[in-house]
């Protein structure tokens, strides 16, 4: 099994993951970043696609007002996939846009 390295998971996305009952880990399919698991440790979902920003990311590069600019379009490019529970869309959003 190949990880994807590369990508720092937030201590956030491990607290988020933890409070929703799902386990993460760097993703194996190198174009995602992060693979999601339920308690058992069955895979679910990748998210997040790996040559693209998240809210951590513009968090410390741009600032907070930058931050909370492109997580806004975010939310409006997505909001069917958002409101899907258990889906990749609705976990990408909990654990890297901090929706």
């Amino acid at each position: 099994m190949v990880y994807n390295y590369m990508y720092r998971i937030s201590r956030y996305s491990y607290i988020v993951a933890k409070k929703l009952g799902v386990q993460i880990i760097p993703s194996h399919n190198s174009k995602k970043k992060i693979d999601v698991l339920d308690y058992h440790g069955n895979y679910i979902c990748s998210i997040g696609s790996y040559g693209m920003n998240d809210y951590e990311i513009y968090l410390k590069k741009y600032g907070i007002d930058y931050a909370n600019e492109r997580r806004r379009l975010y939310n409006i490019r997505h909001k069917k996939d958002i409101k899907r529970l258990g889906s990749a869309g609705y976990y990408a959003s909990k654990l890297l846009w901090r929706g």
